[in-house]
């Protein structure tokens, strides 16, 4: 299943790469990789919208949700393996699926473009766009380069995937943000941009796409809901900080996994579209919940910080 195109020194670079970076090399790369998957981007976009600037936040992520669907849906249509498919010669350090086979394209995805270095170049070269700062400049720079550079360290990416992965990243981060400071209509640019994604309803074969898609239909449900019913506050008090992001994580983990509980775990690994729709609506609803609901527990924990400091 699926196409293998490559130039022949992008094998040799990635066989070189992964022949001199050692056991301590694999490690690091392991780290920067990290750092542009969903628990590092969830944690980010948290702190930023939770507890920083939550117009910040929500700048951000619909960057990224933009992102995490229009990637897929790419890969969806070029279909190129992954390296490691089709080179005995590299190895997978990193699979994207670490508890399914590796050889499972539906659970591993396909390769071109690399969904880490597009979540790179949005998560954090949103940043300096929305606020000019050198630190986030170069953070804007740094990260994404350096995520690429691990993707194809561990062997799941080919260096053109990650190319037009950065390309695709730049991309949006310079439309969307661009749409989001002049649309002042948000609900209007939210439906565009989620009708941008239905089409990859029509031959997305991979879970990754319905996971974003949910999300981003949660996500722009949950702006809706904030901002007519919640009007949360941010805060810089550490203590407070901590709570709201612990609890965010706790409620992340328990509606996801609360919803998995109707059905066998066989049917939720199934490449199917009863499948698939489960895994969509189920990500709307914990996306809206996380980011739109959960918030209005905020005003009590500020309220209990402040009797807390007063010694009441």
């Amino acid at each position: 299943m699926g196409n293998t195109f490559y130039f022949e020194w992008e094998v040799r670079l990635m066989e070189w790469l992964q022949c001199g970076m050692g056991s301590v090399g694999a490690i690091i790369a392991q780290i920067l990789t990290a750092c542009g998957e969903e628990l590092v981007l969830i944690l980010l976009l948290g702190f930023v919208y939770w507890c920083y600037d939550k117009e910040f936040g929500k700048f951000v992520g619909v960057n990224i949700v933009v992102g995490l669907t229009w990637n897929p849906m790419l890969k969806n249509v070029v279909l190129r393996r992954r390296p490691y498919f089709d080179h005995s010669s590299i190895r997978c350090i990193r699979p994207a699926e670490p508890k399914a086979d590796i050889m499972d394209i539906s659970e591993q995805g396909f390769s071109f473009p690399s969904g880490h270095s597009t979540n790179g170049v949005i998560a954090y070269g949103s940043m300096p766009v929305y606020k000019k700062n050198k630190a986030l400049t170069v953070l804007g720079i740094a990260m994404p380069l350096l995520i690429g550079l691990s993707r194809v360290m561990l062997g799941v990416h080919y260096p053109t995937d990650v190319l037009v992965g950065w390309l695709m990243g730049g991309i949006v981060v310079g439309l969307v943000s661009w749409l989001q400071k002049k649309v002042q209509r948000k609900w209007i640019l939210h439906l565009v941009l989620f009708v941008t994604a239905l089409p990859g309803m029509l031959y997305c074969k991979t879970s990754d796409y319905y996971t974003a898609v949910g999300l981003m239909a949660g996500l722009f449900f949950a702006i809706a809901f904030e901002e007519h019913y919640v009007h949360f506050e941010n805060t810089r008090n550490p203590l407070e900080c901590v709570i709201r992001i612990v609890g965010g994580f706790l409620v992340y983990f328990l509606v996801n996994t609360g919803l998995k509980l109707p059905f066998s775990k066989d049917f939720l690994a199934s490449a199917t579209t009863a499948a698939y729709m489960v895994r969509f609506v189920r990500y709307i609803i914990v996306g809206f919940v996380t980011l739109g609901v959960y918030p209005l527990v905020f005003s009590k924990i500020h309220l209990h910080s402040q009797k807390s400091e007063k010694g009441i």
